[in-house]
């Protein structure tokens, strides 16, 4: 999680925003951190603020650089604003910071959400039924379980899409209905989806798990997909009631089964409510509402002088160094 932040790149990284900032002839602007490993990027810089945008415990994950922990205690005690990818979250960070904030993962609508999107090439010539995961595949994914869902109906196709992080090939389980289909780009997805039958978040249940909130469980819902996941604590918490939970093996089987299982009505009593849920949220919504908490700041006298003119300030990201799950 620091690779790309190590020490030796910082004087040179330091020296790329300052002369983007002068080159930009930007002299108001945010800080907005997405992992505490930047903050020495920070140094020498006067922003009017600064957000940390937490997206994940980077520090429950496998190779974690040993400083994030102690970065990010400085981030608490500097950030004007804290906001959270989703509820466990903000469960695990609100006492840190007087200001912290829940944004869970939300939808790109038109890009999930299209009506008719043709079955990807690389995919369709497996039969069905077919059942289908995308995303980082690391030692978030419990390869276990995908191997007893390919197991356990030899004649179901498993889909697994996305890049391998920290996992060497020939960790992957085998199977001839096991497919693995690599990194793909963003707008790959939807016709990956087109084709699946069931979607599936198969985690494991441990520490690098425990305050995850998947991005991808709207957009399976957006492309009309019925989704089974193990119970992770965000999923349970928000999508309970319209995504099938099994936590072992034999139940996380089962689940696919009934969906499989469903007749027309069923199927299209899910479609409704999927629909439902998904209205719910936006990505304009959240961008919308992260960026009133933003004028609340620039407004502040704390921060600015107010005979400045009422304007957005520029945001200088330092780094974006996401996780993508």
């Amino acid at each position: 999680m620091g690779d790309g932040f190590h020490d030796a790149h910082m004087d040179g990284m330091r020296e790329m925003v300052k002369n983007w900032l002068a080159n930009s002839e930007i002299v108001e602007y945010f800080l907005w951190f997405y992992t505490p490993m930047a903050l020495p990027l920070a140094t020498g810089l006067a922003p009017i603020g600064e957000i940390y945008d937490c997206m994940d415990e980077l520090a429950a994950f496998d190779f974690a650089a040993p400083e994030l922990i102690a970065r990010e205690d400085i981030l608490f005690d500097r950030v004007n604003l804290v906001f959270t990818g989703g509820r466990s979250l903000y469960e695990s960070k609100r006492d840190r910071h007087h200001d912290v904030h829940c944004f869970p993962s939300s939808v790109d609508h038109a890009h999930f959400g299209r009506a008719s999107v043709p079955d990807h090439p690389d995919q369709a010539a497996l039969p069905h039924p077919r059942l289908g995961y995308y995303g980082v595949i690391d030692e978030r994914i419990d390869l276990a379980l995908v191997a007893a869902v390919a197991d356990a109906h030899p004649h179901w196709q498993v889909v697994m899409v996305g890049p391998l992080a920290k996992i060497a090939p020939g960790g992957l389980p085998q199977r001839p209905n096991l497919h693995w289909m690599g990194q793909r780009r963003y707008d790959e997805l939807p016709a990956f989806l087109a084709g699946l039958d069931v979607c599936l978040m198969p985690f494991a249940l441990n520490a690098s798990t425990r305050f995850i909130s998947p991005t991808k469980t709207l957009e399976y819902l957006a492309a009309g997909k019925p989704v089974v996941s193990t119970p992770i604590h965000d999923v349970v918490h928000q999508y309970a009631q319209i995504v099938a939970l099994g936590q072992t093996p034999q139940a996380f089987v089962a689940a696919c089964d009934v969906i499989l299982g469903q007749n027309v009505e069923e199927q299209e009593r899910f479609r409704k409510a999927a629909a439902a849920v998904v209205s719910a949220t936006s990505w304009d919504c959240t961008a919308s509402a992260m960026g009133a908490l933003l004028m609340r700041l620039e407004s502040s006298e704390l921060l600015i002088d107010q005979t400045l003119p009422n304007r957005m300030p520029a945001f200088a990201q330092l780094p974006s160094h996401s996780v993508v799950d």
